[in-house]
């Protein structure tokens, strides 16, 4: 497939994937030798010692399930003179874990370093936070089904927007049988349902930054919210 490939060209992707390797181990030993030499000198307390041990189990589980990930793109396809690609279900793990592992790891340095307000729990505030949590679970899913689109090279499909084609809907939504395999299958499908998905987290955030107006609130938790929509529509 790659007959035309000059050694230079090689090179580039060689060394693309060797230093995302070495970058992922720097960033594990980051973890655990600092996590170590915390807890020999007895500086954690006994339920951070619990958090320690999660978010260095899940660096762990991360590299793992990076080489099962790039593995799926070595395996030998009968039948199959495709461009050689991993697998779109490891690659969406891959990337869900590494956000797991980045969201908990900010939570947790933030709680350490930022003393946690304490507001009155009226029933406004419940509401966003609620809402919040909500806004967070969509988002995750989006990127989720980004995976899936650059596994699949379903950016290539449609480049128009915002109808894909000359239709809203286009005709091959749903080519493959049985109907819940072009969820994560059909290139077309998976670029249909990160396009809603998409608009659907921007719709969200701007509605949490709304009615984040109207309720009394820090202004640290102002500036993440407004950052949050900042974000958004740069995305």
């Amino acid at each position: 497939l790659n007959h035309d490939m000059t050694l230079a060209e090689f090179k580039f992707i060689w060394y693309m994937e060797y230093s995302h390797r070495m970058w992922g181990r720097v960033v594990g030993l980051a973890y655990i030798l600092p996590a170590a030499y915390f807890w020999r000198r007895g500086w954690l307390s006994r339920p951070l010692k619990g958090c320690v041990l999660a978010l260095c189990g899940l660096v762990c589980f991360q590299g793992l399930l990076g080489w099962y990930m790039v593995k799926s793109g070595l395996e030998e396809k009968p039948d199959s003179y495709d461009i050689p690609r991993v697998s779109q279900y490891r690659l969406a793990a891959h990337l869900g874990s590494a956000l797991v592992l980045y969201s908990a790891s900010l939570w947790t340095g933030l709680s350490l370093l930022l003393p946690r307000h304490k507001l009155p729990e009226t029933h406004q505030l419940l509401r966003l936070r609620q809402y919040a949590h909500g806004t967070t679970a969509l988002i995750f899913l989006t990127a989720l089904s980004g995976a899936f689109v650059a596994g699949l090279d379903a950016g290539l499909v449609y480049n128009s927007f915002p109808k894909m084609g000359e239709r809203w809907i286009p005709d091959d939504l749903l080519a493959f049988s049985p109907v819940l395999r072009n969820i994560f299958e059909n290139p077309t499908t998976v670029q249909f349902d990160h396009r809603i998905l998409g608009i659907a987290s921007v719709t969200a955030v701007t509605a949490l930054y709304c009615f984040s107006r109207k309720i009394p609130l820090p202004r640290r938790t102002r500036m993440a919210v407004t950052s949050l929509l900042a974000v958004a529509c740069m995305q």
